[in-house]
């Protein structure tokens, strides 16, 4: 690996992957793509954007005229593919992007890697293919159930990726994170919005009993995760990078409460989501087994996460007007005023 094109490298998780991989590889050339759409933030780059292995390209993977540009300006010998529309609560509203982006531009990704001769392709999953599940662990052998646009616009991605592996030999990798957090996240995401919200004592809109359970995941742990499936993972397997603690989301919301200091009193039980899946929990043994071990427990994880948008209110309060505005108008004033009934 010398030229690597981390796509979508702008949002949340892959802005971490890239600034871990900027700092972790220098003699390899990271080269960012990004449509930067409204969860896309250069500040995310900042502390890499003086890096002499950075680089950044503005484009969208379903733009194969960008990408066959992009490939061949920079000599691309791998690709680890993150770019995605990754909101649930969004896929309800609006589907359509989730298709465009999620299947439709993997697709041309993957067709304009294979012609360029690309030695690796690393497609960027999510345990939410699985589905719910009532009791036990997935296994990444399991049945896809997707029950929402997003998880199965990202079902179809990693069915392209197979076949792309099957039928042309592409050297092809997933990896299925779990419910991942930390610095930097959109704060439409629960912990983010929960975390700013309450700093400035507004309600919390926590979707039905709050007795959902996910796997949670500190974003530092699943990019070394994606790391070692890049370089040790056997191409055509799919890899679960898993946080491997459970928990209540109502039990997250009042630990990220008592870190900030703030009453439970603001946590307001509004409609459930359309479709809510009530528990993921992923086995990540396989994973292991290459050498990957987490590095954060969640008391570390999310102390660090409430610390650092308490310290970093520059970041997160522009992102919060205008069109962020609109769209928590529309997914929760309706639910709030509900709760208050």
């Amino acid at each position: 690996m010398k030229n690597i094109l981390v796509t979508g490298a702008a949002g949340f998780i892959g802005s971490a992957f890239a600034r871990y991989m900027v700092a972790q590889y220098p003699h390899y050339k990271i080269v960012i793509y990004d449509k930067l759409t409204y969860a896309g933030n250069l500040d995310n780059l900042l502390p890499i954007s003086d890096e002499a292995n950075y680089h950044f390209e503005r484009g969208d993977i379903a733009d194969r005229a960008a990408v066959q540009r992009v490939m061949q300006t920079h000599d691309i010998d791998t690709v680890v593919n993150f770019a995605a529309e990754s909101h649930v609560d969004r896929s309800i509203l609006a589907p359509d992007a989730f298709i465009h982006t999620d299947v439709v531009g993997t697709y041309i990704l993957l067709d304009e890697a294979l012609k360029h001769g690309v030695e690796r392709f690393l497609q960027v999953s999510t345990d939410e293919v699985y589905g719910d599940i009532d009791e036990g662990l997935s296994l990444e052998d399991d049945t896809f159930a997707p029950n929402s646009p997003y998880s199965a616009s990202k079902a179809g991605a990693e069915h392209m990726v197979r076949a792309y592996h099957v039928t042309h030999g592409l050297n092809t990798v997933v990896t299925r994170g779990s419910n991942t957090y930390g610095p930097y996240q959109y704060p439409e995401k629960l912990l983010p919005l929960f975390i700013t919200e309450a700093m400035d004592d507004k309600p919390l809109p926590l979707y039905g009993d709050g007795m959902q359970v996910r796997d949670w995941l500190y974003v530092e742990d699943h990019v070394t995760g994606i790391d070692v499936a890049l370089h040790k993972g056997e191409a055509g397997q799919a890899y679960n990078v898993a946080g491997e603690n459970q928990q209540h989301n109502i039990d997250v919301v009042r630990q990220m409460l008592a870190l900030l200091g703030k009453p439970d009193s603001l946590i307001k039980h509004v409609p459930d989501r359309e479709g809510h899946d009530r528990r993921y929990a992923m086995n990540c043994d396989k994973l292991r087994s290459l050498g990957w071990q987490r590095q954060f427990t969640f008391e570390t994880g999310l102390e660090a996460t409430v610390r650092w948008y308490q310290q970093n209110e520059w970041w997160w309060r522009k992102i919060k007007s205008g069109e962020y505005l609109e769209y928590y108008k529309q997914q929760y004033e309706a639910r709030l005023a509900a709760a208050e009934e």
